[in-house]
């Protein structure tokens, strides 16, 4: 197997726990936070699907969904146009309200399908490669890939778990 291969398979590992963390959730639970500073399903996926946008396209050079495809305007949270949701005060967090799970599932299925397109294109030596030279020592594209990977799991996981809190507080 190729490290492009394993990349994508960790990439659409994402996406069925996007699906799962979203599916059968009405706005109520979407946009619940379990304690006044806490994050919703809603403000995780949208972040995770954000820095997963802005990281893929910044790393290969291309365009980002959110923006090409007017996800902004559908989902109109009223934040700047490249907010990623990076340092979110609770009142921010507290923007980011949806009404479906389509909405969610939708504008991270666009992403992934860009993700795919680039990894697709991805040769072994092309992870060698420098993304960004900010950082010491500079990040190099299989760098980066493994940290949206990482970060993504992540939150998808916090969403998993948000989910789980505020269905059995319905309960």
């Amino acid at each position: 197997m190729h490290a492009k291969d394993i990349l994508i398979e960790a990439y659409g590992r994402i996406q069925e726990e996007v699906h799962a963390v979203v599916e059968g959730l009405d706005p109520d639970g979407l946009n619940a936070r379990p304690a006044d500073d806490a994050n919703s399903v809603a403000w995780l996926v949208w972040h995770l699907t954000r820095v997963q946008d802005d990281h893929i396209a910044d790393a290969f050079g291309l365009d980002q969904v959110w923006l090409t495809q007017d996800w902004e305007k559908r989902f109109g949270l009223g934040l700047p146009r490249g907010d990623t949701g990076y340092g979110h005060s609770s009142t921010q967090v507290a923007k980011v309200r949806v009404d479906s799970a389509d909405l969610l599932s939708g504008y991270y299925d666009a992403v992934h399908e860009q993700t795919l397109g680039a990894l697709r294109s991805v040769a072994a030596k092309d992870l060698e490669q420098v993304v960004d030279d900010n950082w010491d020592p500079p990040v190099t594209l299989g760098v980066r890939l493994v940290s949206v990977l990482s970060d993504d799991l992540q939150h998808v996981g916090q969403a998993a778990y948000v989910r789980g809190l505020v269905q059995s507080a319905e309960a």
